[in-house]
């Protein structure tokens, strides 16, 4: 969104056409709404931006909520906006250590300071873009405890506030920005603050780990079974003794495996009754071994993230398995067996293999009315495809 666009959706005309628009369906006729739009008269300016902002809603709905349809947007924003409901954990941090004013610094649209707003503590949100700005304070708007600053991180001055918050940006336009150094605010930045002040940073999951500090905690986030952040927590928003934990947000709720360091593995043994495919959190944050003792189990392979054990247990950090079959990895082999079993519907998921799962499907030819799981995996040196079902 540019700055014509901001305007032409920032008045009473645009932001009450905006609200009177159907919600989104992948499936709209945008061209007939569109053609709508202009016959009553709205500019080709203000259809657009409308159009544009209806379309954003409807995908920051899997993030947002209900709050989605009343807030705005832009394209980079919602890309790396906080899930509310992982901003209220983050916001959380804050309220626990007694923080009463915090600079969120790198605010993008505003999810994080509108969840740490709504526990009353004291927001200044700062952003440099001045669309992306002007975004933050509309989301921001009916909060008077959080002020938005059209400014840069790096340089704004945050004397007298209790606690940071950032978010770096990483990427410039469509490119992914890989240097840290070249971040926004930049990560020597971050950890420069959290020498003096109680700090959080939001990275991306797959970040090297050799650039988290050895005195934070890190937190690596999943949200429905999808890794989305890995929190870095300083001072007093880190947890005494806590340095890894991996934290599984899903239909049952919240629940958490912590450590104070990484986790040794459990040897590898024999395939047992049931596989353990662990959550990606819990494999980000190397808690596999803890994981597999607390399931009375052991690592199918010692390189592999596959958990086996001969008796199922209920956990909210694993997908459980039944297995049926153990076969060689081997396509005649299993396009017969896929045959022979009906399976028309097929679930492909591998690891320690170099196998195109799309690709294996096709070759295997699934016809019927049955379903069935594939798990393609090595055990030492064979590898194994292994029919299961979920338990």
């Amino acid at each position: 969104m540019d700055q014509a666009e901001l305007r032409e959706l920032l008045t009473p005309e645009g932001l009450a056409l905006l609200d009177s628009l159907p919600a989104w369906e992948s499936s709209s006729d945008v061209v007939r709404t569109v053609a709508a739009l202009r016959k009553a008269g709205h500019s080709p300016g203000l259809v657009a931006a409308v159009m544009g902002q209806a379309r954003l809603r409807a995908r920051a709905s899997s993030k947002f909520g209900p709050f989605a349809a009343t807030m705005l947007f832009t394209e980079a924003g919602l890309e790396q906006a906080t899930r509310l409901s992982v901003a209220a954990l983050h916001a959380g941090r804050f309220q626990r250590a007694g923080v009463g004013w915090v600079a969120d610094l790198g605010c993008g649209i505003g999810a994080d300071a509108l969840a740490l707003a709504a526990l009353d503590i004291e927001v200044t949100a700062v952003e440099r873009d001045e669309v992306t700005a002007a975004i933050a304070a509309y989301n921001l708007a009916s909060w008077s405890n959080a002020r938005v600053e059209h400014g840069d991180a790096e340089t704004f001055d945050i004397s007298g506030v209790g606690g940071v918050y950032l978010d770096p940006a990483r990427r410039d336009g469509a490119r992914r920005l890989a240097d840290p150094a070249d971040w926004s605010p930049s990560l020597d930045f971050a950890f420069g603050l959290a020498e003096r002040l109680p700090t959080g940073v939001k990275l991306g999951p797959g970040i090297d780990r050799d650039l988290i500090p050895v005195d934070a905690e890190a937190q690596w986030v999943s949200v429905d079974r999808e890794v989305v952040e890995l929190g870095v927590w300083f001072g007093a928003l880190a947890r005494p003794g806590v340095r890894r934990s991996a934290l599984v947000v899903g239909e049952h709720g919240t629940a958490e495996l912590v450590a104070a360091a990484d986790s040794d593995d459990e040897p590898a043994g024999s395939l047992g009754e049931f596989l353990y495919e662990p959550d990606g959190a819990v494999i980000r944050a190397r808690l596999i071994g803890d994981l597999a003792r607390s399931l009375g189990g052991r690592m199918l392979d010692p390189t592999i993230a596959y958990v086996t054990a001969d008796a199922a247990a209920a956990t909210p950090f694993a997908s459980c398995f039944r297995v049926l079959e153990d076969f060689p990895l081997d396509k005649k082999v299993l396009k017969k067996e896929v045959a022979a079993r009906g399976i028309g519907t097929l679930e492909i998921k591998k690891r320690g293999v170099d196998i195109d799962p799309a690709a294996f499907r096709t070759a295997l030819a699934p016809k019927g009315s049955g379903s069935g799981t594939l798990i393609l995996t090595r055990m030492g040196e064979r590898r194994r495809a292994l029919l299961v079902e979920r338990v």
